[in-house]
Order: structure tokens, then C-alpha cells, then sequence
């Protein structure tokens, strides 16, 4: 579904993305995690068509992503940023209506397929009480759910967020990530998950991607990856992995020196 090959990237005369490699396979949730700096903004802008490599290849579906036509990615791959910047005070259910405009003809003409996929977008984020809200008058936490059913809605075989969470409350954040969840195992939904925080991908990721200075460290299944090692050679910061009893899920406590 994804998948890169000595992938170099960057801004000016610094760069970010020095030959980093991976692939993520169909109904894969995969976090990518690693320090300030590493790269993994950077890594979502280049697979999202934002920002063009500078060598090497990524491709999405079989595709560079370059060669996709907008509307052909926005098909393919939905994306959810850290910030959403949504500058008109547009109703929250016209934010999510723009997921469907993929699939949509030119004059854009909404059909009843359209809005219940709208519907149920916004049912499964707990955003239907916004819908009438204008986007700029809600709450980070609330705009963040607004554009994950927008996202949702639009109905893409992989979701590909950068910190999509951020700003939502442990609650609402677990509630999402339950969700999505759900999506890839019943529906075989492709999710790769840019995350700071270690322990929401220790508990949903099957799978996990850790970047430094500009590189793939270490990536595998999670159960193989996250370990005290990789994580003191990560962040540089010694740290204890435990199972959670009877949830068969990884936790990870940080420890100061």
C-alpha cells in the first residue's frame, strides 16, 4: 500500500529524509515515532503529495505519488494533520462533506450515498452535535474530530495521520484510536499513524516505524521492536516495557536519569 525506497527529502539546503526505506502492506496499522526532528512530518508531506522528494521513490498503491492526480490520491489515501487550517467558519458537517468530493463529478452534485457516508462519519467521531457549529468556533480537541470524520467519510482504502490526536483530551483520543481500529480489523482499513506518544502505539500499532536523524532505526511488529533497547538508542532515554496484565498490550514508562 506504501512504500518507499532510499527516500530523500528536505527544505533548502537542510535534509530531513536521508534514504529512508519501508513498506506497510494492506490492513497494516503501523506508528511511526521517533524525536523532534526526525522526520516524520516530513515523511507524511511527501507521502501526501505536499512536498516533492528530492531523490529516491514513494509510491502509494503502486503509483509515485507524483504521478497521482490529486483527486486519483485523495482516492486512494486520506489524511489527517496536526492542524487543521480551516481559516472560513464553514458549518462542521460542510468540513466533512468535502471527504466525499473524490468521488464526486465536477459540478459536485451531493447523492444519498454521499450523505449517509457523512452521517456515519460523523456518528462514529461523536462530532453530530458540531454539525451547525461553524469549524472555527470549536475547540482544537473538536475540530481534530471534525477532520477525522472528514476523513472517514471519505471512504479511502488508507488513513494516514500526523499527530491527528494532539489536541484531544485521553478519552476522546483512546475513542478514536478504538475506532480505527475497529476500521482495520473488520474493514481491512490501512492506517500508519504518526504518534509522540509511545504508548498509544504501543497499545493499537501492530507494527512500528522509529526515525532518527532522517532514517528508518528500527521498524517490525511491535512485540519485536519496542524494547528498552531500541528505545534508549531512539530518544537516548533509559525506559522499562511491561505487558499490561490480562490485555496482552505493551506499555512504556520513561525513565529521568
Amino acid at each position: 500500500m506504501i512504500r518507499t525506497l532510499d527516500l530523500r527529502a528536505g527544505y533548502g539546503s537542510r535534509t530531513v529524509l536521508d534514504g529512508v526505506s519501508l513498506a506497510v502492506r494492506q490492513g497494516d496499522f503501523v506508528g511511526v515515532l521517533g524525536p523532534n526532528g526526525s522526520g516524520k512530518t516530513t515523511l507524511v508531506r511527501v507521502l501526501s503529495g505536499v512536498m516533492p522528494p528530492r531523490g529516491g521513490t514513494a509510491e502509494i498503491m503502486g503509483s509515485p505519488v507524483g504521478s497521482l492526480k490529486p483527486r486519483e490520491r485523495a482516492r486512494r489515501m486520506a489524511v489527517v494533520a496536526q492542524d487543521a487550517d480551516v481559516r472560513f467558519p464553514f458549518p462542521c458537517v460542510e468540513v466533512v462533506r468535502m471527504g466525499r468530493y473524490p468521488h464526486q463529478r465536477s459540478w459536485r452534485v451531493d447523492h444519498a450515498a454521499d450523505e449517509a457516508a457523512v452521517q456515519a462519519a460523523m456518528g462514529a467521531t461523536d462530532t453530530l452535535a458540531l454539525a451547525s457549529r461553524a469549524i472555527t468556533d470549536v475547540s482544537g480537541g473538536e475540530r481534530q474530530r471534525v477532520m477525522m470524520a472528514r476523513a472517514l467519510a471519505q471512504a479511502t482504502p488508507i488513513l494516514l495521520l500526523d499527530e491527528a490526536t494532539s489536541s484531544m483530551d485521553v478519552h476522546r483520543k483512546l475513542q478514536m484510536f478504538t475506532l480505527l481500529e475497529g476500521r482495520n480489523r473488520r474493514e481491512g482499513l490501512t492506517v500508519v499513524a504518526v504518534l509522540h506518544d509511545v504508548n498509544v502505539a504501543a497499545y493499537f500499532c501492530r507494527g512500528l516505524i522509529f526515525l532518527k536523524d532522517g532514517a528508518v532505526a528500527h521498524q517490525g511488529p511491535t512485540e519485536e521492536v519496542l524494547t528498552p533497547e531500541v528505545l534508549a538508542e531512539v530518544y537516548r532515554t533509559e525506559a522499562v516495557v511491561r505487558e499490561i496484565p490480562g490485555r496482552g498490550r505493551l506499555q512504556v514508562a520513561f525513565l529521568p536519569s
